[in-house]
């Protein structure tokens, strides 16, 4: 799961930065943006984000005074980061319970620690390990690492697993492209794969083999995207030897 943040900033350039910046580390969702301290307190109160980013480079008393209600209005309040070109507002942004202050331009390294120290405090639930496929008053509790892909069939789906049997569910595969953990795929029109079973992307053949079995699924142009994705997934912790 995802954590959720919104920006409070001025600055629309400050603002992009800041968005690209946590892209890149992929579990963080933006929920909202706004420019003045009291569209941020809305969008707080609206949707109860995990973290708040407040630019304090402008409206610094004003700011804090708001922070200052939030307490009036939730318990659990979101983690505040602060961010600034300046330490100025840094020992004021500590007292008024701010999580972290971040220098601008940004620090890879700085940002990195404080992202694992934030993940480390609010650890994020994982997704359900089982899926349930429901016909009628028949209940089928599939594991989720024992799945190896699913395929379409006209306006059912098959589970393909790890020890060779097939299961079928009387749903159709958009069903459930979004239900299942993310190490699910969609890499076609007929095909979600786990991908902690692939070994091989074949661009040349629109191909991807998987672990274990002798299987070769076909991935299409209109999902091809996501199989770039996944090779950059996969080549993260993978030694290169590409020539």
């Amino acid at each position: 799961m995802d954590y959720t943040y919104t920006i409070i900033d001025s600055d629309a350039v400050s603002n992009l930065q800041l968005h690209a910046f946590l892209d890149e580390y992929g579990d963080f969702e933006c929920i909202g943006s706004s420019t003045t301290p009291s569209a941020g307190l809305n969008d707080i109160l609206k949707y109860t984000p995990d973290i708040v980013f407040i630019n304090l480079n402008e409206n610094v008393a004003t700011l804090f005074q708001m922070v200052m209600e939030i307490h009036q209005y939730i318990n659990q309040l979101p983690l505040l980061i602060g961010i600034a070109s300046t330490k100025d507002h840094a020992y004021d942004a500590i007292k008024n319970g701010f999580f972290d202050y971040w220098l601008q331009p940004y620090n890879e390294f700085d940002i990195r620690k404080s992202l694992l120290k934030l993940k480390k405090r609010v650890p994020k639930e994982k997704a359900p390990q089982t899926i349930c496929l429901q016909s009628y008053k028949d209940y089928h509790y599939l594991n989720t690492n024992d799945i190896l892909y699913l395929k379409a069939d006209n306006n059912t789906t098959e589970f393909f697993m790890k020890d060779g049997s097939v299961t079928n569910a009387y749903k159709t595969l958009k069903t459930f492209e979004n239900t299942l953990p993310e190490n699910f795929m969609r890499i076609h029109q007929s095909y979600i794969v786990n991908t902690n079973y692939v070994s091989r992307i074949n661009f040349g053949k629109s191909i991807c083999n998987l672990k274990t079995v002798n299987e070769h699924l076909p991935f299409s142009k209109s999902y091809r995207e996501n199989v770039e994705q996944l090779k950059k997934l996969l080549s993260k912790n993978t030694l290169s030897t590409l020539n």
